[in-house]
């Protein structure tokens, strides 16, 4: 759902600018609760996964195909405010080096697929939590449903800002209803990938998913211990030994008191290394290999844009001699290699910014902690 160039008119596009401008900087304030030593590394390659997934076009009718928006995935893992950066970090790389997504419509990107997508889901998933069973399986059924709707929201989303600012003369209730109606059924490929990378990383470390704080986690259980006093009425109808009354009553509540009062040992936290290398390995092969079996089919934006008219004024991306275009190392004449080499370049570089920029944003977090201490 990469909106080009031309699309949409200047003022509306400096509008969609300063909102996702606005957007982006409270994301950077919000992150810093989010984020802690482990999952600051962990936001960052979220970025590169969703960049690389977002390769992996799917075929979803006749002629069309869609990709992952990664906006519900990125708040269910690291937090809403993070996965607002993490898809913003993601549509800066595609508009600078892979002229994906034009440069002039990068806040209506922003706001449509970054925004737009992380609020809806997560409050749709904070919803189905609040309310479903507390188990690991609500934490990927909500995953699910949030991935689900939205999808079709960020259409919807995308044809009131083309309402107010589109460049051509077509009817917005054709293009409500052929937007929304082919990204319902990306949506449903959305969801697919978002509860399986969810599930599968609750499956193993429910501690690193935010939206499972809280839900997965098993509450403490206090067992009594075999010294502990008898209630009051067991105490009544018990009779003390008559060989040592006053031994037997005077250490026992002390022992007791002891197990009582002893607190658990503190738990070390584990390291998040082994989840770390294996999405960059997932990451990697999705982008390096699985990508040249993706769909060439237009995605749903571009599809309908080229049955409805809507980009009879779409302009040439500002970067589309980058050597990085359109997904392929330029002289590089063979697809596989030119494609898989710049899906690796992508992830490097998606994984790069993403991990400076949050790391930045957690020693902000902890300086100001420092400071008030």
């Amino acid at each position: 759902m990469h909106v080009p160039d031309g699309f949409i008119d200047a003022p509306v596009s400096a509008v969609t600018g300063v909102v996702a401008a606005g957007a982006v900087a409270v994301s950077l304030r919000g992150a810093r609760r989010e984020l802690d030593e482990r999952t600051a590394p962990l936001a960052g390659l979220v970025a590169a996964f969703i960049f690389a997934v977002q390769m992996l076009n799917f075929p979803v009718a006749a002629g069309t195909s869609g990709h992952l928006l990664g906006g519900a995935l990125a708040a269910i893992l690291v937090g809403p405010y993070t996965g607002v950066l993490c898809v913003s970090v993601v549509l800066l790389m595609q508009g600078v080096l892979f002229a994906d997504g034009g440069l002039t419509a990068l806040g209506v990107n922003i706001t449509d697929m970054a925004l737009v997508t992380t609020v809806v889901a997560y409050a749709i998933f904070r919803t189905i939590v609040k309310l479903a069973p507390r188990r690991r399986r609500t934490v990927t059924v909500a995953s699910f449903a949030a991935a689900l709707v939205s999808v079709p929201a960020a259409a919807v989303a995308f044809t009131a800002i083309y309402a107010l600012g589109g460049t051509a003369d077509v009817a917005i209730g054709k293009v409500f209803a052929a937007m929304v109606g082919v990204h319902v059924l990306i949506g449903i490929g959305e969801a697919a990938i978002t509860a399986l990378t969810v599930g599968a990383v609750v499956a193993v470390r429910p501690d690193l998913v935010y939206g499972a704080r809280g839900v997965t986690a098993r509450p403490l259980e206090i067992r009594d211990s075999p010294l502990a006093p008898a209630a009051p009425g067991a105490v009544a109808r018990a009779e003390a030994p008559a060989a040592e009354p006053a031994t037997a009553t005077s250490e026992a509540p002390e022992t007791s008191a002891t197990s009582a009062t002893r607190e658990p040992a503190a738990v070390p936290r584990r390291s998040a290394r082994r989840v770390w290398l294996a999405g960059l390995a997932a990451a990697l092969l999705c982008a390096g290999v699985v990508s040249f079996y993706a769909s060439a089919s237009p995605d749903g934006l571009e599809k309908v844009a080229h049955d409805k008219g809507i980009d009879a004024k779409e302009e040439d991306h500002a970067t589309k001699d980058s050597p990085l275009a359109d997904y392929g190392v330029k002289d590089i004449s063979d697809a596989r290699l030119s494609g898989g080499l710049a899906g690796v370049i992508g992830v490097g570089a998606t994984l790069a910014v993403g991990s400076g920029v949050f790391i930045v944003v957690r020693r902000r977090r902890a300086t100001a902690e420092s400071g008030r201490g």
